[in-house]
């Protein structure tokens, strides 16, 4: 069943480009039943009473009941990579469970975007996180923030702060992001820091310890900028959904 996110409305509809997806891509007609997901992240399944060029109306059949979001949330940021990787990161990211996706400019990223090309980017990444996340029908769409500045300054937002660093995994450090996830609770907040290729510069990590944040391995493998992050929603993915 196909999942779509929309805001409240009476009755429920479907406008903007999906409208086009339920009437051409997927080719529904009246009585076929879709999942809607509100803002608030409710979702209930609804059948199809009307379909016109500009809007799809739909009558609310009964919730959803089986949860799909991560009961803590994981927010992930990463030193601006190189090419089309980000496109990649907020795709599977998003798919695997991500609350929160950032970017932000790593002393040793090569790209280097003005405002206008990072509105852009940041637009297109936002709408690969929706539909990532009606594909592998999430119940929340994650938020997408490519900033102009360190990460630092948002360390305090979060429970937990990790910073994914290459020289621990080659130190042989394979306990820290185990214990956190752990210990964490159910609803509280984890923020993972990944760098670009190039990794994270010793004034870096000075500066992210500093200011609260704890080193940790992601095994005794180096992983690529843009697998690194995969590894950490699915090691969170296995501690609070699988065992």
């Amino acid at each position: 069943m196909q999942r779509y996110f929309v805001e409240r409305s009476h009755p429920a509809r479907i406008t903007g480009e999906n409208v086009h997806h339920v009437r051409h891509v997927m080719r529904m007609k009246v009585g076929d039943q879709v999942y809607l997901t509100y803002p608030d992240g409710a979702s209930v399944v609804a059948a199809i009473t009307d379909l016109t060029e500009d809007e799809v109306l739909l009558q609310e059949l009964y919730p959803e009941e089986q949860q799909k979001e991560l009961p803590i949330q994981v927010s992930i940021a990463c030193g601006f990579p190189k090419g089309d990787k980000l496109e990649l990161i907020t795709q599977k990211t998003t798919e695997l469970g991500a609350f929160e996706i950032m970017a932000f400019p790593a002393k040793t990223s090569v790209v280097k975007w003005d405002q206008k090309k990072r509105q852009n980017k940041q637009a297109r990444l936002q709408k690969i996180a929706q539909e990532a996340a009606e594909q592998s029908h999430r119940q929340q769409i994650p938020t997408v923030r490519l900033l102009d500045q360190d990460i630092t300054s948002r360390f305090s937002d979060y429970d937990q702060v990790l910073i994914a660093y290459e020289e621990s995994a080659k130190q042989g450090e394979q306990a820290i992001l185990a214990q956190v996830l752990q210990n964490l609770t159910a609803g509280e907040r984890l923020l993972v820091v990944f760098g670009p290729e190039g990794g994270f510069t010793p004034a870096e990590i000075e500066k992210y310890q500093a200011a609260g944040a704890r080193l940790c391995g992601l095994g005794p493998r180096i992983l690529r900028a843009e697998t690194a992050p995969l590894y950490v929603l699915s090691a969170a993915s296995y501690q609070w959904e699988l065992l």
